[in-house]
């Protein structure tokens, strides 16, 4: 709950910043925060400067390792399938999210990423932690957009 919370915080100055409000914290095997990021795609000017991509980026340097063994990740939205790819590519134990995205998820919704028989790595996942408040950010976001 504690990291899902820090998530949460990374999705409001996310928010802050312009960009869609999601945010990410990578947990160690030591349960300390590794990483913690929300998006930076429009500061960035880079499609892929995902909170859950930027926040592997850091757990990896910071692991100096390409694989997040026993690593933990906690982020307010549904990984979308690329986000998905590069968790399974990461090797991340767990991946625990807050709101579902029926329209660009891709772990139980759309691609389902790590349901495919060609995926190297599927980590244990738990979803809907603290789902209302991340899906009223989002919804307040887009709402304030329109």
């Amino acid at each position: 709950m504690e990291m899902m919370v820090l998530a949460l915080d990374e999705a409001r100055q996310a928010a802050t910043r312009g960009e869609v409000p999601v945010g990410a914290v990578i947990v160690g095997p030591d349960g300390r925060a590794l990483a913690s990021t929300g998006n930076r795609i429009e500061e960035l000017n880079d499609p892929t400067a995902h909170a859950e991509v930027l926040a592997i980026r850091e757990a990896a340097a910071n692991l100096q390792s390409p694989r997040l063994i026993d690593c933990d990740l906690y982020v307010t939205l549904e990984p979308c399938a690329m986000c998905a790819q590069a968790i399974s590519l990461a090797r991340v134990r767990r991946l625990v999210f807050a709101a579902y995205d029926p329209k660009g998820g891709g772990v139980e919704h759309g691609a389902r990423v790590f349901s495919h028989t060609t995926c190297h790595h599927a980590p244990e996942v738990v979803g809907g932690v603290m789902e209302s408040y991340a899906a009223q950010m989002l919804k307040q976001f887009f709402k304030a957009r329109r």
